[in-house]
């Protein structure tokens, strides 16, 4: 089962990625969502996590994304990482208020 936590800025994901390695998850299974791409990719680069992309929301519905607009993205690429329909509807909604999302799946996840 995914664990999720949001999170206001990079600092507090920082914070949260420490805990979750610390509880026994793997860097390369916590992935980082934002609203904004640019954003997205900047703040996980920055704490060396991953985000989402066509290896977890599998080939077709990664190249739906290519031209989806950025809500229906991120909701299709938090259900790639395990959440539920409802779920992803739910943080879609909290990264549009500027919040960051944290998913870390154990190694059972994948």
């Amino acid at each position: 089962m995914a664990k999720v936590i949001t999170v206001e800025n990079g600092l507090q994901a920082r914070e949260e990625i420490n805990k979750l390695v610390t509880q026994g998850y793997d860097k390369e299974h916590i992935y980082l969502f934002a609203h904004s791409d640019d954003r997205e990719k900047d703040i996980a680069e920055a704490l060396d996590i991953e985000t989402a992309g066509m290896s977890d929301t599998g080939f077709f519905k990664g190249m739906k994304n290519l031209v989806a607009k950025r809500g229906d993205e991120l909701r299709s690429e938090f259900q790639g990482v395990g959440l539920s329909q409802q779920e992803a509807d739910e943080y879609e909604k909290v990264l549009d208020e500027g919040r960051l999302v944290l998913v870390a799946q154990d190694a059972t996840d994948k």
